[in-house]
């Protein structure tokens, strides 16, 4: 089911598209990558992506080692994107908060295991229990005030505020991951309270100045901002669904005040880059801060749960990309912009676009690649060791023989099993990158194996879907509907 593959809240799901597969010639300059070959892949990107303005910075080894700039910030006015083009860092401002709730807590002034209602004891009495550390990694259960598609402006946040504080919660704080834009406006309230100032004037003081970041400010599209970038859309809404056309939108952000912990920040690829620098060699917080920053939270039986995609935990306001080799800490911001820290390697990318949908976390792996060679998606980098090796199996044998291959591997080894999890990330993964005939060989198998699953009839009928074949989308989706009757997707499918 794709549910765990959409990214949430700020970000407005679109028709997937094509990865950008690594030349050859880029191939070969992996070890030493040369200027060319990141602007290769990054230009290739924009082209598929439809993608009119981009910033990047690369950081390796404490040093900024490449800046670019691509497209343009204004299509109206054939407005370049330059240095000094302002972009806006939608939910990446949550990794700036999480930084400031571990500067309290270093202070002695917040304690991510108390609960909230130590703090702000006016909360209603259902909320007091909530930790702040459960707020920061969306685990809160509290109700969102940003339900679905529902819209929070100046002129309505505080019967937004009071009516959100009616509702109960939606599960046990703890219980499971819920992104919520609730958990970031309590948040702020905390920072107001516990440094006696504004969280924005905190924010600035403690972080901004200390870096020096000029450009990096809160506001939202009301606000006259020199060299911002205009935002760009290629989804709409009809019948009150979600479609990705082909005619490029306007978007107009409104982030109010309440809520500019959550999304309320704009900068630039070089200043972000710099705070990087400077939060990795501790200049904002102690060592052991970090890892705590870092560390993505778990629900009270333990377990981890995805963000969305690659993206699969949540630690203190930075989504993490938890896997065996190359681990990351990702934040991301309206589909449009993503961070990507890649702590073991000493390297980190910013990406910051004006189109909502270009989600360059999907890319970001790849421009990665030119200094990590062996990250290299087409060798099923990021897949479990067992899905890799049978990946790269199939890449040389085709997909269609996946069934075989795994039968193959049951009679040399009778302990050899895939995860359903496992292989349907794999599926989800190969239709990012726009495989979508092998994505279906995989999710085939998936049926193969766990036939019961009402899940894995559901990625099935989604890849048939992406593929035009309605017969077989509609065949699999009623069967999936058949085995849980609670899936609103193949319900809201099959009425069509």
């Amino acid at each position: 089911m794709k549910k765990s593959f959409r990214l949430l809240s700020f970000i407005i799901g679109g028709a997937l598209v094509a990865l950008l597969s690594r030349p050859a010639d880029v191939q070969a300059q992996a070890q030493t990558p040369a200027t060319d070959s990141v602007d290769v892949l990054v230009k290739q990107a924009m082209r598929q992506l439809r993608i009119p303005g981009l910033q990047l910075a690369v950081v390796r080894h404490g040093r900024i080692e490449k800046l670019g700039q691509y497209g343009v910030a204004n299509v109206q006015d054939s407005v370049p994107v330059t240095k000094q083009t302002r972009f806006f860092l939608n939910s990446i401002t949550k990794a700036f908060v999480g930084v400031a709730a571990m500067q309290l807590v270093e202070a002695g002034k917040l304690d991510l295991g108390a609960p909230v209602g130590r703090y702000l004891p006016e909360l209603p009495a259902s909320w007091h229990p909530v930790t702040v550390r459960q707020l920061l990694t969306h685990t809160s259960g509290l109700p969102d005030i940003m339900p679905e598609v529902a819209m929070v402006t100046e002129n309505n946040e505080k019967a937004a505020w009071a009516q959100v504080q009616t509702q109960p919660l939606d599960f046990p704080a703890g219980q499971q991951f819920a992104y919520n834009q609730t958990n970031y406006l309590l948040l702020g309230k905390l920072i107001d309270k516990l440094s006696g100032q504004p969280f924005a004037e905190f924010i600035r003081q403690r972080q901004l100045e200390v870096v020096g970041m000029p450009r990096t400010s809160s506001g939202d599209a009301h606000d006259v901002l020199p060299n911002a970038a205009r935002g760009y859309t290629y989804t709409q809404y009809i019948d009150g669904q979600v479609r990705r056309g082909k005619q490029m939108r306007n978007l107009f952000e409104v982030f109010p005040p309440s809520l500019r912990t959550a999304a309320g920040m704009s900068s630039t690829a070089e200043e972000l880059a710099r705070w990087l620098i400077a939060l990795q060699q501790n200049k904002l917080l102690q060592p052991a801060s970090l890892t705590t920053l870092w560390t993505p939270g778990r629900l009270n039986d333990g377990s981890q749960r995805s963000f969305g995609g690659k993206l699969n935990g949540y630690a203190l306001g930075w989504p993490t990309v938890d896997r065996p080799e190359h681990r990351a800490v990702a934040p991301v911001g309206g589909g449009r912009s993503a961070v990507f820290v890649y702590p073991h390697d000493d390297l980190a990318i910013v990406v910051l676009t004006n189109l909502q949908g270009a989600s360059p976390e999907r890319f970001i792996d790849e421009l990665a690649a030119c200094y990590i060679p062996d990250m290299r998606a087409a060798d099923g980098f990021g897949l479990p060791p067992v899905v890799r090796t049978l990946h790269r199996t199939l890449r040389q044998r085709g997909f269609q023989h996946a069934e075989a291959e795994v039968r193959k591997a049951k009679r040399q080894n009778p302990n050899y099993q895939l995860s359903e999890a496992d292989v349907n990330a794999w599926g989800y993964i190969l239709m990012q990158q726009g495989q979508l005939a092998n994505a279906l060989s995989v999710f085939q198998l998936n049926v193969h194996l766990y036939p019961n699953s009402a899940n894995t009839y559901d990625s099935l009928a989604e890849a048939y879907a992406e593929l035009g074949n309605k017969k077989l989308a509609t065949q699999n989706y009623a069967r999936s509907l058949q085995l849980n009757p609670q899936n609103k997707a193949a319900a809201e499918y099959l009425k069509n």
